[in-house]
């Protein structure tokens, strides 16, 4: 159990002096930008799950006739 103790204290060190942050503006900005490619990246795999639905529709409504 002390391992576990050890490793955790280790990495939080290593955390607080090894390595580099970025600025809370840079994290602000980023963080847009990531939300804007997942609204859109949703966006599109909706019209692709709709086109799809709409093509499969079309075609067992054609065999069905």
């Amino acid at each position: 159990m002390a391992k576990i103790g050890t490793y955790i204290s280790e990495a939080f060190e290593e955390l607080k002096s090894n390595v580099t942050w970025p600025e809370w503006a840079e994290v602000q900005r980023l963080t847009i930008v990531v939300a804007v490619f997942s609204v859109l990246f949703a966006l599109a795999t909706w019209g692709v799950d709709e086109i799809f639905a709409k093509a499969l529709a079309g075609f067992f409504n054609w065999i069905k006739a």
